[in-house]
């Protein structure tokens, strides 16, 4: 079973910090792995996400409260036997009729990203960023880090988000009460009918703020530069879509931050092609080489590599070195692997002899291992046609 961590560890604050610290703290993880943030992920993904939820749920539990905490401070874990809850075997319907009222008061509900939170409440999104990423085979062979600087919106560095010049979250609307809906009563032709729909003093926040932050405008969030590190696997491909998620736009009033989206560009390698996983090299023989056999240097995207030619070589003939390729990265398949580096090779026919040339080479023209027989006419047609 694994060690639990220490609670402050969890929600990232140290031991000293106050009430309102250890609150932001766990609305921040809150946001970030609340079930619904993650309906689109794998199921492992899923998983991992929920039981952050749970471990961040159980650290707030004992931290917000002064007794749980302070003999949490003495005794540690062992000190909370009966004092709070245990993530493992408890369900995620716990810690929203344990928390509902909190996660209420921030807007979020057991389907806050779906459509709405409890009452009716809108939390806000921020919208996605794209950004255009170039990579050269040599990094998607063995997959990169980039470090990118994207000017977005984020979160104001004066009210933290919040949007008001004292840091603290807004009063709760006096039109919709904190629900941020309100009903109107419309007459149809059948009568008096009630209608439901987003309170227009809030906006459907169910809070306002009175006293706006100066830097934001009441918003929480302010244009500037980040600095974003992306790690991209190795296999990618042209046209492929990385999302990172929360890297995007931060949205007003501490909402959930949009994403990025990094697109994979390649740039053109000066002696290999792409096929799928597979590379390609156009290797030209000399004639005495394609004649007489020998080694000869081909690029890979570790370096030069040997190989060798076998005598006889003909054109069109495809030499392959396996592993030599592009990582296979398919998670849905289950598939695994390195591509082949296959060398397509191609005989030089000089256009310019000199005189002692071409005599060397009228004297082979009636050698009767120069001319091709009728089998190699036969198998260079089959070959060719594919017949």
């Amino acid at each position: 079973m694994a060690e639990k961590r220490d609670y402050y560890e969890v929600l990232g604050v140290a031991k000293t910090a106050t009430a309102d610290e250890i609150k932001k703290a766990y609305k921040k993880m809150a946001l970030q792995y609340h079930p619904d943030r993650h309906v689109n992920d794998s199921e492992d993904e899923k998983k991992a996400a929920e039981e952050k939820f749970k471990e961040a749920a159980e650290a707030y539990d004992v931290l917000s409260d002064p007794q749980k905490r302070q003999r949490y401070d003495q005794f540690g874990h062992a000190g909370m036997s009966g004092a709070g809850f245990s993530g493992a075997g408890m369900d995620l319907n716990d810690i929203f009729s344990q928390f509902g009222d909190l996660f209420e008061s921030w807007g979020m509900g057991s389907s806050f990203f779906g459509g709405g939170a409890r009452g009716g409440r809108r939390v806000r999104r921020g919208s996605d960023l794209r950004v255009k990423v170039r990579l050269t085979l040599e990094e998607i062979a063995s997959g990169v880090e980039k470090k990118i600087k994207v000017r977005k919106m984020v979160e104001c560095p004066h009210c933290h988000g919040v949007g008001s010049a004292d840091g603290k979250e807004g009063e709760q609307c006096p039109t919709c009460h904190g629900s941020g809906r309100v009903v109107t009563a419309q007459r149809g032709i059948f009568g008096m009918m009630q209608m439901q729909q987003e309170c227009p003093t809030c906006h459907g926040e169910g809070k306002i703020i009175r006293n706006k932050c100066t830097h934001c405008q009441g918003e929480g969030v302010v244009r500037d530069e980040e600095i974003i590190t992306i790690r991209i696997p190795a296999g990618v491909a042209e046209g492929m879509q990385i999302p990172v998620q929360g890297k995007g736009n931060a949205a007003p009033h501490g909402g959930i931050p949009g994403d990025l989206l990094v697109y994979i560009e390649e740039e053109k390698h000066p002696n290999l092609l792409r096929d799928g996983n597979d590379l390609i090299y156009n290797l030209l023989l000399d004639m005495p080489t394609a004649i007489l056999g020998g080694q000869v240097k081909v690029p890979t995207l570790t370096g030069e590599a040997k190989i060798t030619i076998t005598p006889g070589t003909q054109p069109g003939k495809v030499l392959r070195m396996r592993g030599k390729g592009l990582p296979v990265i398919d998670q849905y398949a289950r598939q695994y692997g390195t591509g082949d580096l296959l060398i397509n090779v191609g005989v030089y026919i000089p256009e310019h002899l000199d005189k002692k040339e071409k005599e060397l080479i009228e004297k082979l023209q009636d050698s009767p291992n120069i001319a091709p027989g009728q089998n190699e006419k036969k198998n260079f047609f089959h070959n060719l046609f594919n017949l």
